[in-house]
């Protein structure tokens, strides 16, 4: 399989987050062409502000395998990380980090900054960025979208507050 394929399947875990109301952003570590690891966002659901995508990708690969270590692993997700999830990659030593949108606002893994590739921590990963960009991008603008549509929809008196998404759209 190549890099769009199991972009593919992150992009599938945004989408079981965004039909809970969670930000769209899915992640799935890869180990020798098998996935071992899947998650998406579940912060809000949760109440908890560690459960971004590849947090839970993370615990569930290393439950997985039964050790933190996932030295031979890819992990692919759908926005660049952020500074808690960049840690979270180098700490367990995920040498390759493939995602699709970048986060100029919040992204620690090229746009603010890279901890990925800081030399001065003993573990580093290759970062491969871009990989369907438009399809994770246009996920999250539209997210947001609908966010704001119904944030207006509310100061109007619109009764139906719910982000409307077509079945159409999470098959896409």
């Amino acid at each position: 399989m190549n890099h769009e394929t199991y972009m593919k399947l992150a992009l599938e875990e945004a989408r079981k987050a965004e039909a809970i109301g969670e930000v769209p952003i899915g992640a799935v570590i890869v180990q020798h062409g098998e996935v071992i690891g899947r998650g998406h966002n579940l912060r809000e659901t949760e109440q908890n502000p560690t459960y971004h995508a590849e947090m839970m990708a993370i615990n569930e690969a290393a439950e997985y395998l039964g050790s933190w270590r996932l030295e031979d692993c890819v992990i692919y997700v759908t926005l660049e990380p952020c500074v808690m999830c960049a840690g979270a990659i180098v700490m367990s030593r995920i040498p390759v980090v493939v995602y699709g949108a970048t986060d100029p606002k919040g992204g620690c893994s090229g746009s603010l900054m890279n901890l990925l590739t800081e030399p001065r921590f003993n573990h580093r990963a290759t970062v491969i960025k871009g990989i369907c960009q438009e399809e994770c991008s246009t996920a999250l603008t539209e997210f947001f979208r609908n966010i704001r549509k119904n944030k207006v929809a509310r100061h109007k008196g619109v009764v139906n507050l719910e982000v409307e998404t077509t079945e159409e759209e999470l098959e896409e």
